[in-house]
């Protein structure tokens, strides 16, 4: 049987439900979702692949009395042609069946040599977008196992520490905008499944989906692991490795957890924005690593800093020796005084 009518997809949704309880669902989403306020309005993305479809279809099952408030967000990346406008039309009917509204973006010029990154970037940029213009604070995501293992794959790759490493999280907050918002946060209920049991629940329960068949080629280097590495990953553990890569992302994301707050206890970084070089000499080089990324994070004006820029700096502050470090066109960072500060050009040419 396949979905087509309101009366289907809503059947769908309470079938899809009876597959994949809220007990199956991450714990700690569904007590922090149980206990948001009433009048908070979500968002959820929704590509129209099985992720998503099941996202929503669990969403609109399990937390009825939110029907009112929930808003799916497409983003059309215009890479496969009639493929993609298609996915479009599909996630149209599939909203309009639950009375859920559809807000939908999509690049305006194609970009078929666009790498994931772009991708992702163009995507994000979208749901931030639409989530401050509708007063949207909360943005439901489809990620699930397979999906930790490819993210953990492709940071180790690139040398991720253990901040990385620990994503994508059940629950990430985002703090307040500088022009004055309320914060908003991700959500990621699904983490605690895989995508082949997602699949199942769709097909049992009669629900479609879209397929990308962008995935079935690898011309990225997610899907290049989703292809060929995972796979044989898999087998030759002989174990569940994607529930092992799932309990490795939670164990770091614990070790994270403790690493901030060390750093919020040490409040190292002052009112003036200066970093205290003093009060972090002696402590673990995890501390003093996260305490410089932070101090960083808030330089608006500091340019790209290499990985080995980074280190450099990072030994400078542990030694706690005076120091003047090109951060861009714009300024230095400079040790004086057992601070650390951003001073501009202008600054660091006037003479003490």
């Amino acid at each position: 049987m396949k979905t087509s009518g309101a009366t289907a997809w809503k059947s769908a949704a309470e079938r899809v439900a009876a597959f994949v309880s809220r007990e199956s669902l991450q714990p700690s989403v569904v007590d922090w979702a149980d206990a948001r306020p009433r009048a908070e309005r979500w968002g959820v993305a929704l590509s129209g692949g099985a992720d998503s479809v099941g996202l929503l279809l669990l969403l609109w099952a399990h937390w009825p009395e939110r029907r009112g408030r929930l808003t799916a967000l497409h983003f059309n990346h215009r890479l496969r042609g009639a493929e993609s406008e298609a996915d479009a039309r599909f996630c149209g009917r599939l909203c309009a069946a639950l009375g859920v509204p559809l807000v939908c973006g999509r690049w305006k010029a194609r970009r078929r040599t666009a790498g994931e990154a772009q991708a992702r970037q163009a995507r994000f940029e979208f749901f931030r977008r639409e989530m401050a213009a509708r007063r949207i604070r909360v943005l439901w995501l489809g990620h699930q196992q397979d999906d930790i293992a490819e993210s953990m794959l492709m940071r180790l790759a690139r040398g991720s520490g253990g901040q990385g490493l620990a994503a994508p999280r059940a629950l990430h907050a985002f703090p307040p905008a500088r022009t004055g918002g309320r914060g908003s946060f991700h959500v990621r209920p699904l983490l605690g499944l895989k995508k082949r049991e997602i699949a199942r629940a769709l097909r049992e329960a009669g629900a479609t989906w879209r397929e990308d068949s962008s995935n079935a080629k690898g011309v990225h280097f997610r899907n290049r692991l989703r292809l060929e590495v995972i796979p044989r990953w898999v087998r030759a553990a002989g174990r569940d490795a994607l529930a092992g890569a799932a309990l490795s992302r939670e164990l770091l994301d614990e070790d994270n957890a403790a690493i901030e707050a060390w750093v919020d206890f040490l409040h190292p970084i002052g009112e003036d924005g200066s970093l205290s070089v003093s009060r972090l000499s002696g402590r673990p080089r995890a501390i003093v690593r996260r305490s410089l990324h932070r101090w960083l994070l808030a330089q608006t004006q500091a340019g790209e800093l290499s990985r080995q820029g980074f280190e450099a700096l990072l030994l400078a502050v542990e030694r706690g020796v005076p120091v003047r470090h090109s951060l861009g066109r714009h300024g230095f960072a400079v040790i004086r005084s057992g601070r650390l500060r951003f001073e501009t050009l202008r600054k660091c040419r006037t003479p003490h």
